[in-house]
């Protein structure tokens, strides 16, 4: 238990930012799912328009350290691959 009033604030700071990573990094895992859902219907279109719309908030999402660059990275790249193998 925090004692201090900076130990205070950094509790609640703490607890504000950590509620905002969970919603972040709930988001990105909700954009993959779309993916993963339009790769099993098996319609490339779908599939690509949404890794489209995926890049960018993956990419977001490094840089405001919810994700680490090297898992985003992967992340894409299997998901490219799985994309392209479905043309």
């Amino acid at each position: 238990m925090a004692n201090s009033p900076q130990a205070k604030k950094r509790a609640r700071q703490q607890d504000k930012t950590g509620k905002r990573n969970s919603s972040q990094r709930s988001m990105v895992r909700t954009y993959i799912k779309r993916i993963y859902s339009a790769l099993e219907e098996g319609s490339h279109e779908n599939s690509l328009k949404a890794f489209q719309t995926a890049t960018p908030i993956i990419d977001r999402m490094v840089s405001k350290g919810i994700l680490h660059k090297n898992k985003a990275s992967r992340l894409k790249s299997r998901l490219n691959a799985k994309v392209k193998a479905l043309a």
